[in-house]
């Protein structure tokens, strides 16, 4: 039997190394419930030192938020079988490292951070819908309410004053290069 394929529509052939469409799906959870493990710390991490002020409450909205988007992508790992990144223990340690000395800029560190990393989060969100095409609907719209939540927790970061942070243009370039680093590690390991 042949496959049909739309017209004008070219599937490229899957090449030596390239995962099949079941690893691709064990990946983006692999890495996905990474992220979200590593913003929950970041979040604990502001909160620790920014929790009794008045950009508590805000941080708060943000990582209940993250804490859903957990809990879902804990929950398919566990029905798919896919086992978790090994590097959780190093998130655990970064996520909360990078929330606590961000927030200790003040809250406008605190938000320059967040909003460099849903930067980047929003990036990979984009591939991922991309990548997953019209395989995985329910996965791929999941991904697509996430990175809806993720772009409002950037747009809360900003109108809470992320660009007055003390050496934003520094701190910014820095969190975003840690983020697409954690990314691709999470994918791998």
């Amino acid at each position: 039997m042949t496959e049909r394929r739309r017209p004008g529509r070219r599937q490229a052939p899957r090449l030596p190394g390239d995962p099949t469409p079941a690893q691709r799906v064990a990946r983006i959870l692999r890495v996905d419930h990474a992220g979200e493990y590593g913003a929950k710390r970041i979040y604990e991490g502001q909160l620790a030192v920014l929790g009794e002020t008045s950009a508590g409450p805000v941080i708060r909205e943000m990582a209940e938020g993250e804490r859903r988007h957990l809990a879902s992508f804990a929950e398919d790992l566990a029905h798919r079988e896919v086992r978790p990144t090994v590097l959780l223990p190093v998130w655990h340690v970064a996520g909360y490292a990078l929330g606590a000395a961000t927030a200790l800029l003040g809250r406008e560190g605190a938000m320059a951070c967040t909003e460099a990393v849903e930067e980047v989060i929003d990036g990979h969100y984009a591939r991922q819908e991309r990548a997953l095409g019209e395989s995985e609907p329910e996965l791929r719209e999941k991904i697509r309410e996430f990175r809806a939540d993720e772009l409002g927790h950037r747009d809360t970061a900003r109108a809470e004053g992320a660009a007055a942070a003390p050496g934003y243009r520094v701190l910014r370039r820095s969190v975003r290069a840690s983020t697409r680093l954690a990314i691709w590690l999470s994918e791998r390991v």
